[in-house]
């Protein structure tokens, strides 16, 4: 398709003022050209431009959801958080969990996490349309670390361990500057993501494509 969009409703495919700018200014989407819309859940369909709509094309088909792999990370400075979930979204993790971590330099103020978050789901969304997802992913937090690390199927990522030899479920990623000693403390399996340090949005990257490919 030339395009893939999120809509509400898929009887009545309508997209938002701002994804219909783009398609029509931006991408100046003629008609008959295709366009997939999805509702985000993992149900989709076919759809032609005629004027300023879309029109189905096709029926509703369903995808099943993605591998449930959920990246849980400390969350880094700046733009990098963006990126990180931009890139998460476009490899198909279907979590991710911002982490506060004893060591954590980027700390969400309560009042300012809804806003926050939003502005992540934003980016998120925008990432699954470029990359034809189907299924958006969830995203959640800040969480304590412990509390991911108490998520079933749970392993740590710390340098210098073994890498894993069978797909991790969730994949706790700490600040820059590691883990603290009490975190270290925890008896949850720890797996290595390769021979150097990584930044947090790397180490997240690389621990999402290992755990969607590795057998």
């Amino acid at each position: 398709s030339a395009a893939h969009v999120f809509v509400t409703s898929l009887e009545a495919p309508v997209p938002s003022p701002d994804d219909a700018h783009h398609l029509f200014r931006v991408l100046r989407l003629r008609d008959a050209e295709s366009v997939t819309v999805s509702d985000g859940r993992g149900a989709w369909m076919p759809t032609t431009v005629s004027g300023t709509a879309l029109m189905p094309a096709g029926p509703v088909q369903y995808d099943p959801a993605l591998d449930d792999v959920t990246i849980a990370a400390a969350i880094p400075k700046g733009d990098r958080c963006e990126w990180m979930v931009q890139k998460l979204t476009e490899v198909g993790v279907a979590r991710i969990i911002l982490l506060h971590c004893a060591r954590s330099v980027v700390r969400w103020d309560a009042s300012r996490t809804p806003k926050q978050l939003d502005r992540l789901r934003r980016v998120a969304r925008e990432a699954a349309m470029q990359s034809r997802r189907v299924w958006l992913p969830m995203l959640d937090g800040p969480l304590d670390v412990a509390d991911a690390m108490a998520l079933p199927g749970a392993v740590l990522a710390e340098p210098g361990a073994t890498a894993a030899t069978e797909s991790p479920r969730v994949v706790v990623i700490g600040p820059e500057g590691g883990f603290s000693t009490e975190e270290l403390s925890s008896s949850i399996p720890r797996i290595g993501l390769g021979p150097t340090v990584l930044r947090v949005e790397t180490a997240a990257l690389v621990a999402a494509i290992r755990a969607l490919t590795v057998s």
